[in-house]
């Protein structure tokens, strides 16, 4: 599973510095809005010294990190869902990522250009909402206008599908994000047409508040818990050294994200699987013919592994469990799949 996410937010207020903290590429920062032409796509390890000490002790000759790929959108501005500021062109962009990072800036000062000439992160985050809702209203309008063939047809699932998407249009109606009604979203999820839409409101949101904790105002973090949002404060003109952990990890924790292991004398490999994913699935990400022709794992704990020092060992001391289809992958379990 590769995860993906989206930067975003108004120019000029941190994404392309964060891109360049992420990956340490040499991308075109620069004062004025719309430097970003294209979108950068960066490739970022995720950091796990867990991967660092199984290949220690399996003296692997490589090291294969899980990875996360950030997409540096150019800078929206009102009005970009009809093309505003180049905007409907990134807006695509955005579909095929899986969470959404949002930056607002909340340090004063500086001599930075704001393109709304003040510093605003409660409005800044309304206008982006609002863009990526307007958009999300106009592939939804759309659908609706198609969806009525469907259900003479008798395609199945298509009048339960129209009944959420009027509910979803009166939410995007109002510049509400879809996450902003756990209900709406739950339902969105499980039903497979609405998910195929790829609708931008309904990925998960992480805002990035540009500054120091000073500066985050009480009625900026109300605002985010009012919308079902995650916030971290990082302050981009001095990044910290675990600015690439703290979001990564953040990024996990609201996807719902988990890593597992193999680990051997060819390679110590780390594996991205949701929360709660079962073995047959966990094979599928390694090669998709283990999860069609999955027999059984062999799995160990990471702590019982580093305790026996290796996988031999601690098949010797019988704490290497057999697992059928029904197990389900913890969080740093080391994972040998047997397949037909």
């Amino acid at each position: 599973m590769k995860l993906s996410i989206a930067i975003v937010g108004l120019p000029n207020v941190g994404k392309s510095t964060l891109f360049k903290v992420l990956t340490k590429q040499n991308i075109n920062i620069a004062n004025y809005p719309f430097a970003t032409i294209d979108p950068n796509i960066g490739v970022v390890a995720v950091p796990d010294e867990r991967l660092e000490k199984l290949t220690e002790i399996s003296k692997s000759k490589k090291k294969i990190p899980a990875v996360v790929e950030f997409y540096d959108i150019a800078g929206l501005v009102k009005g970009a869902n009809k093309g505003e500021g180049l905007g409907n062109q990134f807006l695509s962009h955005i579909r095929e990522t899986q969470a959404i990072v949002m930056v607002l800036r909340t340090f004063e000062g500086g001599d930075i250009i704001h393109v709304e000439n003040s510093v605003d992160p409660i409005r800044d985050m309304e206008i982006i909402n609002t863009e990526l809702a307007l958009k999300d209203l106009e592939t939804v309008e759309k659908r609706l206008a198609s969806i009525d063939a469907d259900i003479r047809g008798g395609k199945k699932g298509a009048a339960e599908e129209k009944e959420l998407l009027f509910q979803i249009k009166i939410l995007l109606e109002k510049g509400a994000p879809i996450t902003s009604s756990p209900e709406i979203h739950s339902n969105v999820l499980k039903n497979i047409g609405i998910v195929s839409l790829n609708l931008l409101t309904a990925k998960k949101q992480i805002y990035l508040l540009n500054g120091d904790e000073k500066d985050v105002r009480p009625e900026l973090v109300e605002k985010i818990k009012n919308l079902q949002g995650n916030y971290i404060v990082i302050n981009l003109a001095s990044p910290e050294a675990g600015v690439v952990n703290s979001l990564i990890k953040k990024a996990y924790e609201v996807l719902g994200l988990v890593s597992f292991f193999t680990t051997g004398e060819d390679e110590t490999r780390a594996w991205t699987i949701k929360r709660g994913a079962k073995a047959p699935e966990a094979a599928g990400t390694i090669h998709t013919d283990f999860e069609k022709n999955f027999i059984r794992a062999e799995v160990v704990s990471y702590g019982k592994f580093l305790e026996a020092n290796g996988w031999n060992q601690a098949k010797q001391k019988g704490w290497i469990c057999l697992e059928g289809k029904e197990y389900v992958v913890q969080d740093g379990d080391i994972v040998v799949i047997r397949h037909g």
